[in-house]
């Protein structure tokens, strides 16, 4: 990685060999540009689809979409990033690394204080990635600081060592040091998910579970939660202490938590929803009536079914291998959803950093009679056949788009296996969806993964054995082995090449089957702006938009 040296000061040192670290600034972050002459409306709000329920407010325990688009305007990472997935000052204004990329050292904002009026300080980023490795917090990303390669951060999510031993230090109040056990020299894009926000200590032993109750949470973000309404709304309001506040716009922001896209529509084109999402059967009539309001960008987001590897028969890699070339990826983004979304024969999407050279799944150039032949024989050497049919329960949560997906699914391999299979559909909210799939109890299951951040280890890391998003109960030593290896890599064409080794187990493995890679694709009226689709992995910052006169 490339680092841009801005400072001239640090420059000189490292010129002089006197300084060995190599220093990253940046002139502003993300606010709300108001171009001169702007007519701005009177009422500075906004009402958003969220899709779900939240699951938590909780950013160390967040997961899902729910729960990041909500924690992304609560909380504020050391990074950010603008809408072409440029790195961008948050939390911290500036940042340096060793040589070696072992030693990370962030420099915090001295103006930044909590939505109560508390300071912002390093300690508070040690105690919340603290909480986040903690096993008494459970934290279904507490692996995502091992991805990071804190010292330690393995041996304390697994309650061997305390979670003072974990790789982060509040060197003073202003910086923040990370210690990381492997060269990492994309950590700093690392520290932008919401995971790694920040934590009030002071708040959260006072209140226990109760702290993220609308009367006590305090963030870091450019706004406050102010009411919590299940099954109705969220509604945020500015964090009048947020060091820019003064470049926050909108005044009100209410999520409702719609899982049909087409009340969501429905609620968009009655003026009750701002940005919207709709389903998949208006396409024709959205492109023809709503082209100027219509926002389609790719980015870096995978749809999949996901098999449960550890339950009986589907723990049979030639069980899992019949699903797979039995889908018909193509129907899926061509005939069903056709905005431009790609067919899916691996995990990775091509377009991220790092997967220039992973390679797809072999059968994505055979014929679809060759697929179905060895998928027929691949269920018959497992004992399935027409009279004993392999029977299948499909997850998804709650949504008309992704039951039609599911449908899709169902006669795909009805029709490419012959009757081989029996499915049954089962729809799930939310919450109780996500319970289901962490606790093993399903067959196969709707998915979506999104980068956290651009570089190919974010989607490759989900499979490793001890990752808590791996849902798919995936084990294979010889895959973990490859990731550690990409770590231990010399250059970024060494790691790209155990990148696409690791994918390419994948495609020996099956424990998924990859359907499409998103693109993004919205509603937007136009007397919204500064709300943009385009950011690559999906993040948004609502204080970058604003409401102009109708």
């Amino acid at each position: 990685m490339t680092n841009k040296r801005t400072n001239k000061f640090a420059r000189l040192l490292l010129s002089l060999a006197i300084a060995a670290t190599f220093t990253t600034t940046f002139q502003t972050a993300n606010a709300a540009v108001v171009p001169a002459g702007t007519h701005l409306a009177q009422q500075q709000s906004i009402t958003l689809n969220i899709g779900d329920n939240p699951a938590t407010f909780d950013p160390q325990k967040a997961e899902g979409a729910p729960e990041g688009d909500i924690a992304r305007q609560l909380f504020e990472t050391l990074v950010i990033s603008d809408d072409k997935g440029h790195i961008l000052p948050a939390a911290a204004t500036a940042w340096e690394h060793s040589p070696d990329f072992k030693t990370w050292t962030f420099h915090l904002r001295p103006d930044a204080k909590w939505s109560n009026g508390d300071p912002v300080t390093a300690e508070d980023f040690v105690y919340g990635w603290q909480r986040l490795a903690d096993p008494k917090t459970a934290s279904p990303y507490s692996s995502y600081l091992d991805f990071l390669k804190l010292e330690n951060a393995d041996d304390v999510i697994q309650g061997k060592k305390p979670v003072t031993a974990l790789g982060v230090e509040a060197k003073d109040p202003q910086t923040l040091v990370l210690h990381l056990s492997e060269s990492v020299p994309y950590a700093d894009k690392l520290t932008e998910l919401y995971v790694l926000s920040p934590a009030n200590k002071k708040v959260i032993e006072k209140y226990g579970d109760a702290w993220t109750k609308p009367e006590n949470i305090v963030g870091n973000g450019a706004f406050k939660l102010k009411s919590a309404t299940l099954n109705e709304k969220y509604v945020l309001e500015p964090n009048t202490y947020y060091w820019d506040n003064k470049n926050t716009v909108l005044q009100k922001i209410t999520f409702l938590p719609i899982s049909s896209p087409a009340t969501s529509f429905s609620r968009y084109r009655a003026g009750e929803l701002d940005v919207s999402s709709f389903p998949i059967e208006a396409w024709k009539n959205v492109k023809k009536d709503y082209q100027d309001q219509l926002n389609i960008a790719p980015v870096l987001c995978t749809y999949y079914y996901e098999i449960n590897n550890k339950k009986a028969p589907f723990n049979d890699v030639r069980v899992r291998k019949a699903l797979a070339l039995a889908f018909q990826p193509e129907i899926i983004t061509d005939k069903i959803l056709g905005q431009g979304q790609i067919p899916a024969y691996q995990f990775t999407p091509a377009a991220t950093d790092g997967a220039e050279k992973i390679q797809p799944a072999e059968w994505k150039n055979w014929s679809r009679a060759e697929r179905n032949a060895e998928a027929l024989k691949l269920l018959q050497q497992a004992g399935y056949n027409k009279s004993n049919p392999l029977k299948i329960n499909l997850l998804y949560n709650t949504s008309e788009s992704h039951k039609q997906l599911a449908l899709a699914a169902d006669s795909f391999w009805k029709k490419n296996l012959n009757g081989a299979v029996k499915v049954t559909l089962e729809n799930q909210e939310w919450k109780t969806y996500l319970d289901t799939k962490h606790q093993g109890n399903f067959d196969v299951a709707r998915a979506g993964w999104c980068a956290d951040y651009n570089e190919a280890s974010t989607f490759l890391t989900y499979f490793l054995s001890n990752s808590g998003n791996n849902t798919s109960f995936y084990q294979n030593k010889d895959y973990d082995n490859l990731i550690a290896q990409a770590y231990k890599a010399n250059s970024d064409d060494e790691r790209a090449a155990y990148y696409a080794k690791a994918e390419q187990l994948l495609n020996k493995d099956v424990p998924i089957i990859p359907v499409y890679h998103y693109v993004s694709v919205a509603l937007i009226k136009p007397y919204v702006k500064g709300y943009s689709i385009n950011n690559p992995i999906a993040s948004r910052y609502l204080k970058d938009v604003y409401i102009i006169q109708r």
